[in-house]
């Protein structure tokens, strides 16, 4: 049903059906969806929750992801990916956009635009992409705060603790900043940037053997990184509950938009790329346009053409 009247919205706060999927033995797949129509074809194809990427957002800003873009600007691409599809979204919240009272701050517009969860980074800004080199890390205990005022804020927002530790710091401090994160009162971690199957499983078996034994851990499989290509069952087996690939979707619209656009310019027009288009029926079935029309008797059903028009 269109968002406008919530007929099968869910009730349930949004946090809480996140922490719920976590419940289940299988790993929680969570497809990057950088805007309202990406989460409406990830939810098509089956998807039960979507990931919000500071990147991906940026990068559909034409800008780099630096920590350059504020609280308000985020609110803005949750609300339309929650109102677009209802589903659970994990949301990139950069270093929390200041400190204490930013996170809290944070916190309460990020759950009010629709959140289900987010996730906190323990650099310094200007931040950098986890798989970038050079990254300066904030101090341990100024993160565990940050962490500690978005559990006070939250109502349900699921919160996830990122570390980034691993380059610089080795496992060992990326263990120890973790386990001061759940402390501080994280719901799960997210080490970022392993580079090996080894790392993956050494991090997720020595947490719980610290005295962790159910702590929820996230990987990333970014392309183009320091991860090699792992598939979601792999994971899986290494210990993880969740997965995200944060900017695929944009990668791939990227690079189809820029081939449509290079070939408009050689061929005077988008003809030799029909074929590759979503059709004008497919589009509106996906947005549903049909059941927001019928919200208005005074609109009339639009009779959708099914074929290119013949010269």
């Amino acid at each position: 049903m269109p968002y406008v009247i919530g007929a099968d919205n869910p009730e349930e706060p949004a946090g809480h059906r996140f922490a719920r999927l976590l419940e289940r033995p299988q790993i929680l797949q969570l497809p990057g969806a950088h805007n309202g129509m990406a989460g409406l074809l990830a939810k098509k194809a089956g998807f039960e929750g979507l990931y919000l990427s500071g990147a991906a957002m940026t990068l559909s800003m034409g800008i780099p992801d630096l920590g350059m873009i504020t609280v308000d600007e985020v609110a803005f691409h949750i609300r339309q990916i929650a109102r677009a599809t209802a589903l659970p979204l994990l949301v990139d919240g950069d270093t929390g956009y200041g400190e204490a009272l930013n996170v809290m701050h944070m916190v309460r517009t990020f759950e009010d635009a629709g959140a289900a969860a987010v996730h906190l980074e323990d650099q310094l800004l200007p931040k950098k992409c986890g798989h970038l080199n050079d990254k300066k890390m904030a101090d341990a205990h100024d993160m565990a705060a940050k962490v500690a005022a978005a559990r006070k804020a939250r109502r349900h927002l699921y919160i996830i603790a990122r570390t980034d530790a691993a380059a610089s710091e080795g496992m060992d401090g990326a263990l120890a900043r973790a386990k001061l994160y759940l402390d501080s009162g994280a719901d799960a971690i997210f080490p970022e940037a392993l580079n090996s199957r080894e790392m993956f499983t050494e991090f997720s078996r020595r947490i719980r053997a610290e005295g962790y034994p159910d702590v929820k851990l996230l990987a990333n499989m970014t392309e183009f990184g320091r991860t090699p290509f792992f598939t979601a069952q792999e994971f899986q087996e290494m210990g993880y509950q969740m997965v995200i690939w944060p900017v695929s979707a944009a990668r791939v619209a990227n690079k189809a938009m820029e081939e449509l656009f290079q070939s408009i310019r050689e061929n005077g027009g988008t003809h030799k790329l029909v074929d590759r288009m979503q059709t004008r029926a497919e589009l509106y079935d996906v947005i549903n346009l049909h059941a927001y029309e019928a919200l208005d008797s005074s609109l009339i059903q639009t009779i959708i053409p099914t074929a290119m028009p013949q010269r």
